[in-house]
């Protein structure tokens, strides 16, 4: 056998990685994920949070328009839909309000809560966060504006 040929043959065998080197790079890779995942889904919780309070002082911000121009809150009948497009027999309505209608809905995609006239204030903007459930005990929902 010619040398040349003995080379191929000794190189076509030392391309590859042995199943136990793969087993190595994947447990490796799985011990990684195990570490760095609960950390980026709290980071990813936080970051949703604080969307949600961007988010809350924004519609705040088209409420006071609204009422500058209507010289009223939104009932909340006529819920937060107001700042987005008239209400019935609403004539001074100069809106809207609000650039998208994104910003109607939680980072959890769950409407956000509105009441006008609000316990807390004149009106109240809430979110329960990614329940969308009441606490049992009645507690201040996760994201308020209050």
């Amino acid at each position: 056998m010619s040398a040349s040929k003995r080379n191929k043959r000794n190189r076509r065998g030392d391309a590859g990685y042995t199943l136990m080197e793969l087993l190595v790079v994947l447990a490796i890779l799985g011990f990684l994920a195990a570490i760095g995942t609960p950390i980026v889904l709290r980071y990813l919780e936080t970051a949703r949070v604080s969307t949600a309070k961007t988010e809350l002082s924004s519609i705040s911000s088209g409420l006071e328009l609204f009422k500058f121009d209507v010289g009223r809150y939104p009932t909340t009948q006529e819920g937060l839909e107001a700042l987005l497009k008239a209400p019935p027999g609403v004539d001074d309505w100069h809106g809207p309000y609000l650039k998208k209608q994104t910003g109607m809905a939680d980072p959890w995609r769950h409407p956000y809560h509105y009441k006008s006239p609000g316990e807390h204030g004149d009106f109240d903007i809430y979110s329960y966060g990614p329940t969308n459930e009441q606490s049992a005990g009645g507690t201040k929902p996760p994201v308020a504006n209050w």
